[in-house]
């Protein structure tokens, strides 16, 4: 082919083709997903979604294991939530450090706090699991809402923000588990992570297709969890008590986000990328439990990133000098319209904002998720990750 003077083999005309489609994909899912969370704000200041004014009881659901600092910071900040009738629970999973006394300790201070525990030496696959079916089943309400012990929530109205969503007809309300901003590369490779995985899972839900949650932030009806049989078909799986609940029960009709600024979470990331790639292993390893359709949708993003990259790199090699200029309008392109919309969240949120690290991460971490789905203990060998 001829244009204007400069000739196009088969092989660049292939390529160039290559690299638009997958830049169509990815301006689409940018657009339609990751723009999720700020065209559901502008409907919600636009009033085009409202939500009630009751304020059903909730019962708040905390498991521990060893996380007597971690209580002793963050639980008063769910126990002084400003919320009319709540209870909060905490469950002592087998803790051998002073997490006992300290609960102790607290319920003399606060009458909303309730606890039981795992027995110390309880042999069991999941044993946070099995916390979690103590403290559902110790609840007084039919609304759970779940957090960490090394979680803090953004403001006193946390619960009533997320408990706007618990309407008639609702079973799930996803929020974001954000990690606290700290100095250092691996803290922006967490929070980086972290919201944009929360920019995917909220926005596919808003679009009616919910996956996933995080037990960090998240809430169901006490019926959803006895109706689902709890936790008895992922006993076999140290993790999963959170999403693969989400991704089994969740659908367009029953599920629910919450995005408010104030409804946030904020737990202590890992300080070192070890920590946090056992971590990260730890919660893919229950993705291949998924249903097939979540996987799907799921997989189909990082794969046409990945041919966008490879194409714009063939483009470089192969190309003439129009096809190369073409591949880097498409590129820049491509990157602003990463850089506005994750920015666009990250001020709405409260988090850091990204700009070059942007690039970085959009090649690291897929191919982090790829060595872990390869070469880590995913699918049958993700009985044997531990829950810290």
């Amino acid at each position: 082919m001829n244009l204007y003077g400069f000739e196009f083999s088969l092989v660049e005309q292939i390529i160039l083709c290559v690299l638009v489609v997958a830049f169509i994909y990815e301006l689409s899912f940018y657009l339609v997903y990751i723009r999720g969370v700020i065209r559901y704000r502008n409907k919600i200041k636009k009033k085009i979604v409202t939500f009630p004014v009751e304020q059903p009881p909730v019962s708040i659901i905390i498991s521990a294991r060893d996380e007597v600092e971690n209580l002793r910071k963050f639980l008063p900040f769910v126990l002084n939530q400003e919320y009319p009738d709540f209870e909060v629970i905490v469950i002592n999973d087998g803790s051998s450090d002073e997490t006992a006394d300290l609960l102790d300790h607290l319920k003399k201070e606060y009458s909303r706090l309730r606890t039981t525990f795992v027995p110390s030496g309880t042999k069991n696959i999941s044993t946070k699991k099995l916390a979690l079916t103590l403290g559902i089943k110790a609840a007084q309400n039919d609304w759970l809402l779940f957090t960490d012990a090394d979680c803090m929530p953004e403001d006193k109205c946390w619960i009533a923000r997320m408990a706007r969503n618990f309407t008639q007809g609702t079973e799930f309300v996803l929020g974001y588990g954000a990690y606290f901003n700290k100095k250092g590369f691996v803290n922006k490779l967490i929070t980086y992570d972290t919201l944009f995985i929360a920019l995917q899972y909220l926005g596919f839900a808003l679009k009616g297709k919910p996956y996933m949650g995080v037990g960090r932030n998240m809430a169901y009806r006490k019926e959803v969890f006895f109706r689902q049989n709890g936790f008895a078909s992922t006993l076999h799986l140290r993790s999963g008590d959170d999403d693969l609940m989400v991704n089994k029960a969740a659908n367009e009709f029953n599920t629910k986000v919450e995005i408010a600024p104030d409804s946030i979470t904020w737990s202590e990331p890992n300080k070192h990328f070890k920590d946090w790639y056992y971590q990260k292993e730890r919660h893919l390893s229950v993705s291949s439990y998924y249903t097939s359709a979540s996987k799907f949708r799921i997989s189909i993003e990082p794969f046409f990133r990945a041919i966008f990259y490879l194409s714009f790199i063939a483009t470089l090699i192969f190309g003439n000098m129009v096809t190369m200029i073409a591949a880097g309008v498409i590129f820049i392109a491509r990157y602003i319209t990463q850089m506005l919309i994750i920015n666009a969240s990250a001020k709405y949120f409260g988090e850091r904002r990204y700009y070059f690290l942007i690039l970085l991460f959009d090649i690291m971490l897929p191919v982090i998720n790829l060595h872990l789905m390869t070469f880590g203990r995913m699918g049958s060998k993700a009985k044997h990750i531990y829950w810290k």
